[in-house]
């Protein structure tokens, strides 16, 4: 697999204390309602160092869901959420936001740049959100344009770019502060086919040359085909092999 990375770093940190064959992000038992309606009904998914999986499904199967509650987005009403071995789940909102910030990467369906930003500050603004000087946070972001296939776009408006340009901004975004994990609900449903597939690519070989676990939310089986395992979640629960939950 190509490696697309500005200058390697560890997307885990030495000494955080995780087996080479622990899950970097695990949910066991994962229950979530939404008033009378069970959007998750007790499930459990581990994704390990490095890995790609993608999570398919229908609308309404609960998939959105579980992301959401991997990433600490929402609180699971029962079961437990482990990041390189910590429970997270149970943390404040201010500690997982934080952890949003600097442990997780985010890549959405149409990007969500920022329109009033360049496109190399929109690849900066999560470092100068944690603290780094606007210089080095737009040098460093600047790193990512070239491997991405993006250089000389660094100055252009997220309305100067197109579809696929767009959501490669919106990759570097998400790996520039060396994320642990990176997730990406569905990525490619803006874009046709062909910019879809090499979207995909790009995702897939820059998250794990960068040493990053990736969980992807898709309804798209060309998209999940990237991916090292696909999983699927219907009624809220996994899908056994087979399609028995």
């Amino acid at each position: 697999m190509k490696e697309l990375h500005p200058n390697p770093a560890p997307a885990v940190p030495p000494g955080i204390g995780v087996s080479p064959g622990a899950p970097v992000l695990s949910g066991t038992g994962l229950v979530k309602r939404f008033g009378s309606t069970v959007a998750l009904g007790g499930v459990d998914l581990a994704v390990g160092r490095a890995e790609a999986v993608a999570i398919m499904g229908p609308s309404g199967s609960g998939k959105s869901t579980l992301l959401h509650c991997l990433a600490g987005i929402v609180r699971p009403d029962a079961g437990e959420v482990h990041l390189l071995g910590r429970r997270i789940d149970a943390l404040g909102e201010r500690r997982r936001s934080e952890l949003r910030r600097t442990r997780f990467g985010f890549v959405f369906q149409f990007g969500r740049l920022l329109p009033e930003l360049p496109a190399d500050e929109n690849v900066a603004l999560p470092l100068m959100l944690g603290g780094t000087p606007r210089r080095e946070a737009v040098r460093a972001a600047r790193g990512w344009f070239g491997p991405l296939g993006l250089a000389g776009m660094e100055n252009r408006r997220p309305g100067e770019l197109s579809g696929g340009q767009a959501q490669r901004v919106a990759i570097a975004r998400a790996l520039a502060g060396r994320p642990a994990v990176v997730f990406a609900d569905e990525p490619t449903g803006a874009l046709d086919q062909a910019t879809g597939q090499d979207t995909m690519r790009l995702l897939v070989e820059a998250t794990k040359s960068n040493g990053a676990s990736l969980a992807v939310v898709t309804h798209d089986p060309n998209v999940a085909r990237w991916c090292d395992r696909t999983v699927e979640v219907r009624d809220g629960l996994v899908l056994a092999p087979g399609g028995v939950a």
